[in-house]
């Protein structure tokens, strides 16, 4: 059973909310961070990206910045910027991109599902990443954001959703960088409150869609609490951290593309034949051409887009990680024929997520920076839950999420 409570949110007043909130942390570099707060002395970023607040080149891992990070936090609540709602909530959180409304509920997961492998990952952290955010963690003693929570469709929950939907929200605004329109409610009514409690309580799992390195961090963090704590009960706010929780088939991901410096050495004659042992491959020109189903690729190389399709045999339907097309292009054309193996480390590759487009892949092959491009189709939802279920790691680079949670709207204390 998933466990989830109601927490007294912190939160912008509704005038200062686009005023306050912002990007994630971890999509933007700090010169993007410093360029967007400009001289706007309430945005987050001067929380979540404190570096802007030190000379050009200032280090984000410089332990003077976690303590810059404190330092706004608490004088964002002194001025009134942030305020704690006075009891505790749930919360609904929507997202439009492109005509599609996905509804979140922000919610406190426990910490001790996370150890229990009852949120289930389909991504490796990285100790340094983790360790980064437990300092944020620990220095504000507070989830600064969430972290973004798949959940089985849920009729009941649905049915809540939309009958909030249908009032007006607390927030509803269109984010300047991404043009998508965010909206947030508040849940009040304590019926309403004990029936998402009850139904997450039915739930084997959650699953992690994005924000592996949060979620570790909230936890670890809170198995640190629990052990300073001499008199811990398991009630205290730190075995929770804050997470926005979506029906599974209401999320969209986007392919996440790769574009590659060199051949290994072959002309394009010999990669392309290299590629016929375990693909079809067919010229389709030089119009951009996108893949129309699993196990196709589409391949940009010298202005012209082909078609690849992966022969019988080259996967598996039994292995969830077998049959994923990001695992078919590592291993039977990156590995075998280009010889980059380790997608996190080469310095041959770059990634390139699904809402730039294909002309973005286009481009940087035609400017000569890179020498081909490989458009995937995109993982499912259903496919990521499965390899969760299974107890298996995704492959590097496999998932892009859009829209991103905004920052700001709701954050929770540990204490």
């Amino acid at each position: 059973m998933a466990i989830v409570k109601p927490f007294k949110g912190i939160r912008p007043p509704k005038e200062l909310v686009e005023q306050v909130e912002s990007r994630p942390y971890d999509v933007l570099d700090s010169e993007e961070a410093r360029a967007e707060a400009g001289d706007n002395e309430k945005s987050l970023y001067h929380i979540i990206k404190p570096e802007i607040d030190f000379p050009v080149g200032t280090s984000e891992y410089d332990p003077r910045v976690y303590e810059k990070a404190a330092e706004n936090f608490q004088k964002f609540q002194d001025k009134g910027w942030l305020v704690q709602d006075a009891r505790e909530h749930y919360y609904i959180y929507a997202q439009t991109m492109n005509g599609k409304t996905q509804y979140g509920l922000v919610v406190c997961a426990h910490t001790d599902d996370y150890m229990a492998g009852r949120i289930k990952k389909h991504e490796l952290t990285r100790r340094d990443k983790e360790e980064d955010r437990m300092k944020h963690v620990r220095v504000n003693n507070a989830n600064i954001e969430p972290v973004f929570f798949a959940y089985p469709d849920n009729q009941v929950l649905n049915d809540l959703i939309m009958r909030y939907a249908a009032t007006e929200p607390e927030y509803d605004f269109v984010a300047p960088i991404d043009g998508f329109r965010h909206q947030f409610w508040v849940i009040s009514d304590d019926s309403d409150m004990q029936t998402i409690t009850e139904e997450f309580s039915k739930m084997p799992s959650l699953y992690i869609a994005d924000g592996h390195h949060r979620s570790a961090a909230a936890a670890l963090v809170g198995a640190e609490k629990q052990k300073q704590n001499p008199n811990h009960n398991g009630t205290e706010e730190y075995n929770f951290f804050m997470a926005v929780c979506f029906q599974a088939s209401q999320l969209t991901i986007l392919d996440y593309n790769r574009v590659v410096k060199d051949l290994n050495g072959m002309s394009s004659e010999e990669f392309l034949a290299a590629l016929q042992v375990n693909f079809i491959v067919e010229d389709k020109g030089t119009e951009i051409y996108k893949p129309q189903q699993l196990h196709e690729f589409s391949l940009y190389l010298d202005g012209h887009w082909f078609s690849l399709k992966a022969k019988e045999g080259t996967y598996d339907n039994d292995d969830p990680i077998g049959v994923l097309d990001v695992d078919i292009s590592s291993r039977l054309i990156l590995d075998e024929i280009l010889n980059i193996g380790d997608l996190r480390s080469s310095q041959r590759i770059d990634f390139v997520g699904g809402l730039r487009g294909l002309g973005e892949l286009k481009r940087r092959v035609d400017s000569g920076e890179m020498r081909a491009a490989l458009a995937l189709y995109p993982v499912s939802m259903q496919q990521i839950m499965d390899i969760a279920d299974s107890g298996k790691i995704m492959p590097p680079k496999a998932t892009w999420f859009e829209p991103k949670l905004r920052s700001g709207l709701v954050i929770h204390k540990l204490s």
